[in-house]
């Protein structure tokens, strides 16, 4: 890659990603870095974990108590019994928490986006709320907390 294409990229997204290939020998084209700095703003860049053997020790060191109902089709049925089979699980459960729990990460940045969104509506519920208090009064909203008309 020349020069001028990696001063241009050094302070971009991309240009850390393609720093970080190149110092691990791997060298990324001046056209292919071009047509990833151009799309920059649309890419959506995942990192898997190298080592999924971390996370499957990571969720043994905390309680698994809660419990999820999930129906999966066939394909997904076969994969999760595959991931028992060569003994990287010990059940069907933990390979669907495992990848719940690396698809969570992998989607956490639109999560905490949802989440803030979600406390936003909340906050606007309580202001109605408190809203309607001050409209009706106080017994009013107690009476049909307590399904009293």
């Amino acid at each position: 890659m020349s020069k001028d294409r990696k001063r241009h990229l050094k302070d971009s997204l991309v240009g850390k990603i393609i720093d970080t290939l190149d110092s691990l020998g791997v060298e990324i084209g001046d056209e292919v870095a071009a047509g990833l700095d151009d799309l920059e703003d649309e890419l959506k860049f995942v990192v898997v974990a190298p080592d999924l053997g971390q996370s499957v020790r990571e969720m043994g060191e905390s309680p698994r108590d809660r419990t999820v109902m999930v129906r999966v089709d066939e394909e997904t049925y076969r994969r999760l019994d595959a991931w028992v089979e060569i003994g990287a699980v010990k059940s069907r459960s933990e390979a669907a928490a495992l990848f719940i729990r690396e698809g969570l990460k992998v989607r956490a940045d639109e999560l905490a986006e949802l989440e803030g969104a979600l406390s936003r509506v909340e906050e606007a519920k309580r202001d109605l709320r408190a809203k309607a208090k001050s409209v009706f009064g106080e017994s009013s909203s107690e009476d049909e907390e307590s399904g009293r008309d």
